[in-house]
């Protein structure tokens, strides 16, 4: 009879040691779930602003083969084109105070 205590006494000692370890583990991955949500979302704002820079490229690309293909005399392109960079100018101006 006196084994029966003793055993009980150690399975009880294993028991809340296990215990411990998955409680510890436990707070092991509810740190990392965090630490992922919070890269998560960090990935998904800069995945947004390279969107948007995208998006910015691809318009100056338009307006570029716009002003390509168009046929004028030199003098008319050249000074088309700087009102169009211009134009650009002021629209990457009102995009970046838009962002903020």
């Amino acid at each position: 009879m006196n084994d029966y205590p003793q055993s009980l006494s150690a399975e009880l000692v294993s028991l809340e040691r296990k215990i411990k370890l998955l409680l510890n583990e436990h707070s092991l991955l509810k740190d990392e779930i965090t630490l992922l949500k919070q890269e998560n979302e960090t990935l998904k704002v800069e995945l947004n602003s390279k969107d948007e820079k995208l998006d910015d490229f691809q318009n100056k690309i338009k307006i570029s083969k716009i002003v390509g293909s168009m046929v004028t005399d030199g003098d008319d392109t050249s000074d088309l084109k700087e009102i169009i960079n211009e134009y650009i100018k002021e629209i990457d101006k009102c995009i970046v105070h838009l962002g903020e």
